[in-house]
């Protein structure tokens, strides 16, 4: 949600260095844009549009463009409609500033600002901060007091980007939000943003500052980037790395979608993962996890991340023989869980910046039970706050519905899993499991190149009313996902269930435009055929996901997709879900919707 790019530096072409790491992040969901910048007057120009980034630049067509400094924003509306006066940046005569989060606390600011004669322009929460600022800077505080003094006075999770005009600096400022800032010591650039996809290619050193901690970008410093304390006293409460990514990682190569170039990713990743964990960087991080020996397992996670934890839960239940419950964390903490010491709790998150999972870790932290993300940012918010961190290797997953980062949390909750069975001193053990994800990833690559079976189901049945997606057993959380993806591109209702739980009420919806996404695996062959059976008898479109050569399923089936399980045993499922995701896929592409970007939908969810 809610992309955020601020450049300071010597070049003259600062918006288009914004508008270019805006159009890095437009993956993220957006429905608004703008930029604010201090132009070769020393005058600010603010320009936003709602709708597209593609709107805001024609607007921005035949404009003076030369700045030094400028802040950009895309918004996921929250506060107010989607208008182009609740579009960001918002200014004043002072100040411009942009923002991501909520307010909790904004309409008694707002109230007590207006009794002090402040007039607002808008709906959103976000502007109560930009005049908060100005009014402590008309009682003469300086620019760092003032933002200080306000931040404090600033309840819920946010991230704010401030463009100080009588300076032409730019300041930031976090609590519970992600923002990274980086720099370019050899061309004295300076950027912030909420995401380092955007900073890609530009910088050479990347900071993750810690919440309320305010970042100062500067050329008239001795560095290019500050932080401090709200004490106004200098920090070192950040985390720097090196920036290791390149431009290519948001293009889209010789793929129409970033949805399928991800989906066809899935097998060197997988490759990838086990080289990792049992030769490479991640050996100590997968060591450490063997130590562990929790009485209970908490998973917490939302949306596609909540159902790989539920196929990580059934490894770890099924061969480490641990309790495992997967909580959505968005209802996590609310429902008072009893948690105990000797308890672990999992987070699986792609971002490592979803808003409700930061809440369950932080639930679980302060009840003193030992924490562990399964993450793709290494240096997000999730990946600082836990105990210890499995990354999942997944790279840059642009596509808001997520496919390779589904995979490689699966798989590395399996890795996991084996870790704390003890498998990691028993070199025989790793050999087979590392043979059996490269057979998994030799399966995919196998299905890929013959997607045509699926493109030509999917034009089959793209326009019936509804999907139900089944599965028994490992598969059920295979059929949630399934159903989740349909719905995220193609905008149809489709829902996953446990095929057993069909006759108890959603059977009543089954009539000849209904279709039966049946997701067959070897396990619990019959009683998952016999419930196919109960569907095709009432007129349901049978497509059906299962072992190849079978003539029952043929017969029941009005379209058959085969697989080859042999071998694959407990992976099996993630195999049937590459089909689910070239289904998803086909049946969008058939219907025309914008699959990178699906209406209303944000790639990562930093609000509650």
């Amino acid at each position: 949600m809610c992309g955020i790019v601020g450049y300071f530096g010597p070049s003259q072409n600062s918006v288009e260095i914004v508008l270019e790491g805006l159009k890095r992040l437009e993956y993220r969901g957006y429905d608004s844009a703008g930029v604010s910048f201090i132009d070769e007057h020393n005058v600010l120009q603010n320009y936003k549009k709602a709708g597209k980034l593609d709107n805001l630049k024609i607007e921005l067509k035949g404009k003076n463009l030369i700045a030094r400094a400028c802040i950009g924003h895309t918004r996921w509306a929250t506060h107010g409609g989607v208008t182009d006066e609740n579009a960001h940046p918002h200014h004043n005569d002072i100040l411009s500033i942009i923002h991501n989060g909520i307010i909790e606390n904004a309409n008694d600011l707002k109230k007590e600002l207006m009794s002090h004669g402040v007039k607002f322009k808008s709906e959103t929460d976000s502007e109560s901060f930009l005049e908060l600022v100005t009014f402590e800077l008309r009682k003469g505080k300086p620019i760092l007091e003032s933002i200080s003094d306000s931040f404090k006075r600033i309840r819920g999770n946010s991230a704010f980007v401030i463009l100080y005009p009588k300076t032409g600096e730019i300041f930031a400022i976090k609590r519970g939000a992600p923002l990274v800032c980086g720099i370019n010591d050899i061309t004295s650039e300076a950027l912030v943003s909420s995401d380092p996809y955007a900073l890609a290619g530009i910088v050479h050193k990347l900071y993750f500052p810690e919440d309320e901690v305010i970042v100062h970008l500067s050329g008239g410093n001795k560095n290019l980037v500050n932080f401090y304390e709200l004490d106004l006293t200098k920090t070192t409460r950040y985390l720097s790395k090196k920036q290791d990514m390149s431009v290519e990682v948001s293009e889209k190569g010789e793929y129409e979608h970033f949805m399928l170039k991800e989906i066809h990713e899935q097998p060197e990743l997988i490759r990838n993962l086990t080289q990792y964990y049992f030769a490479g960087e991640g050996r100590e991080a997968l060591e450490k996890v063997a130590l562990y020996k929790p009485n209970r397992i908490y998973l917490s996670a939302c949306g596609t991340a909540a159902y790989a934890g539920l196929v990580v839960r059934d490894y770890l239940e099924g061969i480490n023989r641990i309790p495992a419950n997967v909580e959505l964390a968005s209802e996590f903490r609310y429902r008072d869980p009893i948690l105990k010491t000797g308890d672990v709790g999992i987070f699986v998150s792609q971002s490592g910046e979803t808003a409700d999972t930061l809440a369950a870790q932080s639930l679980c932290k302060k009840a003193g039970v030992k924490t562990l993300s399964i993450v793709n940012v290494d240096g997000s918010t999730l990946f600082r706050d836990c105990d210890d961190n499995l990354l999942i290797r997944a790279g840059v997953e642009i596509g808001v519905a997520s496919t390779k980062a589904f995979t490689q949390q699966a798989l590395t909750g399996r890795l996991m899993s084996a870790a704390m069975a003890g498998d990691l001193k028993d070199e025989a053990k790793k050999v087979k499991l590392t043979g059996k994800f490269a057979l998994l990833a030799e399966r995919i690559d196998r299905l890929l190149v013959q997607s045509d079976i699926i493109k030509s189901v999917a034009e089959s049945i793209y326009n019936k009313k509804g999907f139900f997606y089944t599965g028994r057993g490992a598969y059920f959380p295979i059929a949630l996902e399934g159903a989740l993806k349909l719905k995220e591109i193609a905008y149809v209702h489709a829902e996953g269930y446990a095929a057993g739980e069909l006759k108890h009420g959603p059977i009543a919806l089954i009539d000849e435009e209904m279709v039966n996404i049946a997701l067959v695996g070897p396990e619990l062959f019959e009683k998952t055929v016999s419930n196919v059976q109960e569907i095709k008898a009432r007129k349901g479109i049978i497509v059906s996901i299962g072992p190849r050569n079978n003539e029952e399923l043929m017969d029941l089936s009005d379209y058959y997709i085969p697989l080859d399980f042999e071998g694959l045993e407990e992976l099996s499922p993630l195999y049937v879900n590459v089909v689910n995701q070239l289904l998803a896929y086909y049946m969008a592409k058939f219907k025309g919707t914008d699959i990178d970007k699906p209406r209303n939908l944000a790639k990562s969810v930093t609000v509650e």
